[in-house]
This record gives structure tokens, sequence and C-alpha cells, in this order.
């Protein structure tokens, strides 16, 4: 899971045994351009005082100073596809490559990547070690494993939700008052920093845009924002210039995104397992943390496929009673501008 020290866990080993004089060595997979820079950023920090050059390479930017880069790199970490860009153009040399790691399989199965993962390992020397990284072990990730690693060792960390630490609530509403009770409970409880999952893009949008209206400093993060605007919001969230990011499940996965304080499942998830990476943004490093859920009637079926999850303790709140506040429907064309401090736009601080 993300911020257990994983990258920490593939990264100082892999650095301690770069040669210099060797060219490319190590090749790092990931599944999101987020991941990717996470990853890049972690391997820096750690060959500070090294003479290990590092390269990213992912798509929706340019590939010529990604290629120029690649030229004197020791380590690359890269995104599937741009990846294999670069081997079909032969503008990579994998000959040298002793380590491979291949970070959030499940998620490469789940974003439709492993033809493409399948094509870079089959084009890398066999003599190496391969690692190999999963939230989850389902069959294709076993194959996965069995295909292209030799006797693995298999390594299982405890489960990353610390139930000590993380208080699972669920109050029951209806869906139109969903949004009014979200208003309530964002006011009154105390937060640093929040996470508010939808199940839709659209959904995110639509509530970003009305916490917005109400005054709330609440952005938006889904797939559909271009790679900039993504890299924008988070690094927001991290100075704390939002406090309330509005969330599709892109945002569950891969992104270390720290102190959050509260999490709140607008819409539940549709499984057990969405449903703990969601919750696994909090009660991080020893922190507490809380994750509320909605629980509307469109949601009864998703949230009992979730209390499948017999490790799961979601305990019902009483809906306390709030004001009804306006919920607007429609997205004028500037749903992505960031609200602005004027006078007649109050940010609400936590």
């Amino acid at each position: 899971s993300t911020g257990s020290g994983k990258t920490l866990a593939f990264g100082v080993p892999i650095l301690e045994r770069i040669k210099s004089s060797e060219g490319l060595q190590a090749l790092v997979i990931t599944p999101t351009r987020e991941l990717c820079q996470q990853i890049t950023k972690e391997f820096e920090r750690l060959a500070r005082y090294k003479e290990v050059n590092i390269v990213e390479v992912f798509g929706g930017v340019g590939i010529g100073p990604q290629l120029q880069k690649l030229r004197h790199a020791h380590v690359c970490i890269g995104t599937p596809g741009r990846l294999l860009d670069i081997i079909s153009r032969r503008e990579i040399n994998l000959t040298n490559i002793t380590v491979l790691v291949l970070d959030e399989a499940d998620k490469m199965f789940d974003m439709g990547f492993i033809i493409d993962v399948r094509r870079i390992i089959n084009s890398l020397q066999k003599k190496r070690q391969t690692l190999l990284f999963s939230a989850t072990f389902s069959p294709e990730v076993m194959r996965i494993a069995q295909e292209y690693m030799r006797q693995p060792t298999v390594i299982r960390t405890k489960q990353y939700v610390d139930k000590d630490l993380l208080k699972q609530y669920y109050y029951v509403t209806s869906i139109n008052e969903r949004f009014s009770l979200l208003v309530h409970l964002l006011e009154k409880e105390t937060a640093d920093l929040v996470i508010v999952f939808c199940g839709t893009r659209r959904a995110v949008d639509m509530v970003s845009y009305n916490l917005k209206r109400h005054g709330f400093d609440a952005t938006a993060i889904h797939g559909g924002l271009t790679q900039q605007q993504r890299k924008r919001t988070i690094d927001d969230f991290h100075a704390n210039k939002t406090h309330i990011l509005v969330a599709s499940d892109l945002a569950a996965r891969g992104l270390d995104i720290k102190n959050v304080t509260h999490i709140y499942n607008y819409d539940i998830p549709k499984t057990s397992k969405e449903y703990l990476h969601r919750v696994g943004r909090t009660a991080r490093a020893g922190k507490t943390g809380k994750a509320i859920a909605l629980l509307s009637e469109k949601d009864y079926e998703n949230f009992r496929r979730v209390q499948e999850d017999r490790s799961l303790n979601i305990e019902r709140l009483e809906t306390p009673p709030f004001e009804p506040v306006r919920f607007q429907p429609f997205i004028p064309r500037q749903q992505h501008d960031r609200p602005r401090h004027s006078d007649r736009f109050t940010q609400r601080r936590f």
C-alpha cells in the first residue's frame, strides 16, 4: 500500500547495486504517471549522494527530453505505454538490466496494460531479478509471477487499515439529502485534510462545484483532467492550499497523499477491496483518521458487498439534524476554475 515504505524496500537495494560505468541496470514499471513521478522523487532523494542517473518516462509529454536523459540513465522508471514506445524505437539499451520491478501489478491489469507489460518483459534478458508488488493477488497476478519469476519468495504485509487508528462510520440518508448532510459534517467535524470519494467523474465535478458554491475550498481530481491539472491539484493539497479533494477512484490508488484526517464515501464503492483502497488514504504512520460513508438507497447493494469483509467494523451513527442546502444540478463551463479569494467568495477553512 502507498505510504508503507515499499519504494524504500526496493529502492535502497537497487541503488546499492548500481555500477556507474554500466549504463541502464534497473527498470521499474508502474501503472500511472503520478506513481511514476512519486517513485522517481523517492529514488532521487535516496540517491542524493550517489553518482546515479534516474530518468522517468511517461506519456502525455514530449518524448525527446526523455530519450535524451535515457542515454545516461542507470535507473528508468516508466509507464507501460511510453516504455513500449521507446523500446519499439530501439532508443533504449536493455542488455545490462539486472533488476525489474513491477509495481502495483493488480492495477496494471485493471487498467488494461498487461499486454504491454508482457511485451516489455519479453524484451529483457532472462538473467535478472524480478520484484512484483501487488495489493491483491488475483489469478492473473499469480500467473505473471509464475511465468516470469523463478521460485519467488512471497512476502505478505499485514492489512493496511489499522483498526485502532481508523474509526469507520456510516450515516443513512436519502439520496436527495446526501449533499446537505455532507456540508453539515464538513462544517461540524474538525478536520485537516479531507478526501470525498465519488463513483463517477460527473459526480466528482458536481460535488466539488457545489462545495465551492457553498464556500469550501474544494478541488476535483479524476482521470478526465490533464496530467498538469492533476499534478497541480495534488501539489495544492500537499501545500494546504486546498483542504478538500473530491476524487474518483483514480486517487485511491498510487498517490501518496499525507495527513488526510477524514475520508467521506459520498458514493459507496462496489467491493470491500475498493473500500479498503479508499479508506487506506487516512490513519497512516501512527496517526488517527475517520472514514465516513453516506449511505443512500442507491448504494444498499454495494454496502452489503463491502460489509461481507468481516474484518471491517463500520459503525452506524444516528443521522444528525441538518439544514438543507441547494445542490445545483448543472455545471457551468468554469467548473474547474479555482476559487478566488474575493469579497463575494469567502473560503471556509477547517
